[in-house]
């Protein structure tokens, strides 16, 4: 690893020794990481503002034919998200599932599928270069390792399009979060109290022009508190810091950047939900005494998480630790135009990331005596179907630990949940990317011709060690839940603590394993851009070839395992799913092609048609591990490789006071996932099919303007090699619309806004019986400039307090009685103040 980061150092640091881009600077700003360009009074949508992320050259938004939105980080930051998720939903096209708290989020683009959870076939980059270079990588989803905060300029997402030639495992778009570079000097400070929650947050950044070329920006975060849901202690600590420094020349720039991330924040899993009516029509309402919106499993009582460690003995660790992710980044990025029309630029980062995933998953949901006599029976016999007897219950932990419990009144419902630790140590994910690209400009006649080529190389580690536990606990919210002891008829105590296994035999065993892979791309493309005003042509062709080795070691079912090492066999070690002492490899390597061809015309200089077909794909890594590497390393391409189809074509306008970015989309996926916990089908093999329409506009006039985005989706299953029934079904999750309304207003010194986001309503599963209800949140904000320096603001997400399902594990209830399902939902309505001082 050392020997690589040298060999990628001395050639980023060549390239960058020549860097600059004299075209960037026709937009308004320094460089191209440095953010859009003001936007003229008569464009309300920015169409004529610069686009910088995964394109050819410096062309705007109505000439080029990429479908690209940019979103102003503060004004975006005013609107209240409470995650990185959240501030993403305002992306027309993006579907965006913001209940798992800080991370861990499901993204999605234009239909295509989730299907194994993160952003497959989307990336999330910083500043030009992917945060990972897998976005789906199991409990190392990519936006955990993401925090947007006053170092954001602007957020630019493309979807489709030329993101499927100029980047890697990206077929569907990226998201790209430009930082400040302190091309203006000033800074502020602010610190947010929550009124109705516990968050407690400093931000802050400062800028510097120093003159004859040289900027600087630093910036970062540090919170504390217990979150937005009631968890009964500190859920939330931790911080980041980021900085770059750059140095402006004729005709290029050369920039460092570092940052720095250690932060932790609770896992928001499925929780306990209560639902009457028909698989159609159903009537969702939070269980007495647990609060779907503001209510988590987690408690002070329920922080102790057992384990294996790769030697099979038990460990014990912090529930507390939540998604908690460490990052140490370095980068260098510059361009330089060496000869006129000749511009060299070249973007490196290298990055050490580790940290951990713990949460509580519920795998069964319902009365406290079924749990106490599935537990007892297979403890007693093997079998989680119960036996006949009764076995009892008592607390396990919290201050009546040792108490006998009352089944039928446990917290009010008489609920309990069989509970799955999801306990990742994320030893490694460290990662480095360098990106360098030649172009050449010609002038044509009355047009141009812009030739660009590129080598990409990344090197992403997948270093993952899960070993989890099962619990028994009660339903009880407020921070209060506790886990259970059962005993039998007999009065023998049959668990330790609550625990009632050594992994997880709700999920067939699985789940205990180790990876230890490295994946390395090399990544050749090229393109053609023919400007000829009125006619934009762009062509690009992509070959990506990658190595993916290492090894990774499953579990096997030990019978008699003397775990904790006390010389005598607990019920719960008599069937330990024990890390496998055989490592078994894993090396295999792949090739695949890539590209697209776009036309924009310019009907008027305010009106543009364009049109742009693509193919892409996206390479598999960890999820591969789930059953699909064969004995020798090796796994089938069909397997490795998710190719990915789109066409797309649209109007844009723009006029007086409005503007508007019309898209009609048609996308075809074809994949290959595994999930352990439904061994033994573990893997699918299936084609989606996605077409609609997605649009984009704003309105402005003095102190308003109106932002509006809104996307119709007609998804399907075109084939499945598995289950073949799910032909024709729509898509998990995958509503017809959603929206988002953003209105806002200044006069003199007060601003308000809001930001409205709807969906329509979903299927809970593929096999299209249960729906989830659509809904409307509306998040508002209004700020006052006490003095120039001084500004005061509070502001509400979900500000009516909707329930909102984003996911549910349940595909179908039973009509006609009350049923017990988990699911996430949306936070409630949470409310925070803010004193900035701007200087």
């Amino acid at each position: 690893m050392k020997t690589k980061f040298a060999l990628i150092a001395i050639s980023s640091f060549a390239a960058i020794a020549i860097a600059g881009n004299a075209r960037a600077q026709q937009a308004g700003t320094a460089d191209p990481a440095a953010g859009a360009a003001v936007q003229a009074p008569d464009d309300a949508l920015g169409l004529g503002d610069i686009v910088v992320t995964a394109t050819r050259r410096g062309q705007t938004r109505l000439d080029t034919s990429v479908s690209v939105s940019s979103l102003d980080a503060e004004a975006a930051l005013q609107n209240a998200p409470r995650s990185t998720a959240e501030l993403l939903r305002s992306i027309p096209g993006v579907r965006s599932e913001s209940s798992g708290g800080e991370g861990n989020a499901n993204i999605a683009v234009r239909g295509l599928p989730i299907s194994a959870g993160g952003a497959k076939f989307l990336q999330l980059w910083e500043d030009g270069l992917p945060v990972l270079e897998y976005g789906d990588i199991a409990f190392g989803n990519a936006d955990i390792f993401l925090r947007a905060d006053y170092n954001v300029a602007t957020i630019e997402s493309i979807r489709g399009g030329s993101a499927s030639t100029l980047a890697s495992n990206s077929p569907g778009g990226v998201i790209n979060f430009i930082s400040k570079t302190g091309d203006k000097t000033g800074g502020a400070v602010a610190f947010t109290k929550g009124l109705n929650f516990g968050t407690n947050r400093f931000d802050g950044d400062y800028g510097k022009n120093f003159g004859n070329g040289w900027t600087a920006h630093v910036g970062g975060f540090y919170r504390w508190g217990e979150g937005p849901r009631r968890v009964g202690y500190t859920g939330e600590r931790g911080g980041q810091i980021r900085a770059n420094v750059t140095k402006t020349f004729e005709g290029g720039y050369i920039r460092a950047n570092v940052k720095y991330l250690n932060d932790r924040a609770i896992a928001f899993m499925p929780a306990p939900l209560q639902v009457t009516g028909s698989n159609g029509d159903p009537s969702y309402a939070s269980i007495p005494g647990f609060d779907i919106k503001r209510d988590v499993l987690q408690s002070p009582f329920v922080r102790e998480m057992a384990s294996l460690t790769p030697d099979n003995r038990r460990t014990t660790n912090d529930l507390k630790d939540g998604m908690h992710p460490v990052v140490k980044q370095f980068g260098l990025e510059g361009s330089y135009e060496f000869a006129p029309g000749w511009v060299i630029a070249n973007r490196f980062k290298y990055a050490e990331v580790s940290g951990a995933f713990r949460a509580l998953f519920p795998t069964t949901l319902g009365s406290a005596q079924l749990a106490a006599n599935q537990v007892g029976s297979y403890l007693t016999n093997g079998s989680l179907t119960p036996d006949g007897r009764t076995y009892t219950l008592r607390q396990a932990t919290g201050p009546n630990a040792g108490q006998v419990v009352n089944p039928a009144t446990l917290n009010g419902n008489g609920l309990a949940t069989l509970t799955t630790t999801f306990d990742a140590k994320l030893n490694t994910l460290d990662n480095w990317m360098n990106n360098l690209t030649l172009s050449k400009t010609v002038d044509v006649g009355g047009g141009s011709i812009s030739v660009q080529g590129g080598y990409y190389r990344s090197h992403q580690e997948i270093g993952i060690t899960s070993s989890w536990a099962s619990y028994v606990q009660g339903v009880a919210g407020n921070g209060q839940s506790t886990y259970l002891d059962v005993y039998d008829p007999a009065g023998n105590k049959l668990t330790q603590g609550g625990q009632w296994a050594y992994g997880t035999p709700t999920f067939g065993n699985c789940c205990t394993q180790s990876a230890d892979v490295r994946a390395n791309i090399d990544a050749f493309y090229g393109s053609v851009v023919a400007d000829f005003n009125p006619l934009n042509v762009d062509l690009s062709l992509r070959r990506d070839d990658g190595r993916v080795q290492g090894t990774y070691r499953g579990n096997t079912v030990v019978r008699n395992l003397d775990v904790n090492g006390d010389g005598v066999i607990q019920p719960i070690e008599r069937q330990v799913p024990a890390f496998n002492a055989t490592t078994r490899p894993v090396d295999y390597d792949y090739g695949y092609w890539s590209y697209s061809a776009g036309l924009n015309y310019l009907i008027t200089p305010d009106i543009a048609a364009f049109a742009r077909y693509s193919k892409g794909a996206r390479a598999n890594t960890d999820r591969l591990i789930i059953g699909r590497i064969r004995p020798d390393g090796s796994a089938s391409p069909g397997d490795i490789v998710a190719p990915v189809k789109q066409a797309e074509a649209g109007l844009k306008y723009r006029g007086g006071a409005f503007g508007l970015f019309a898209t009609a989309f048609y996308a075809r996926t074809q994949e290959v996932t595994g999930d352990d916990r439904t061994r033994p089908n573990a893997t699918t093999n299936r084609a989606y099919e996605a077409k609609g329409v997605e649009l984009e506009g704003s309105y402005r006039r003095g102190g308003f303007s109106l932002n509006a985005t809104g996307t119709l989706t007609d998804a399907k299953i075109a084939s499945d090699v598995v289950t073949p029934a799910l032909v024709g079904a729509t898509p998990q999750r995958q509503a017809n619309f959603v929206f988002a309304v953003t209105p806002r207003y200044t006069i003199d010194r007060f601003t308000v806004g809001g930001n409205v986001i709807g969906t329509t309503k979903s299927f809970s599963q593929n096999v299209n019986q249960l729906i989830m209800p659509g809904y409307t949140t509306v998040n508002a904000f209004a700020e006052v400039q006490v003095l120039p320096s001084l500004a005061l603001s509070i502001n509400a997400n979900n500000l009516f307090d909707a329930v909102g399902l984003t996911e549910e594990e349940d595909g179908a209830i039973t009509g006609g009685i009350t049923n017990f399902v988990r699911a996430r939902s949306i936070n409630g309505r949470t409310i925070s103040a803010t004193a900035r001082f701007n200087f």
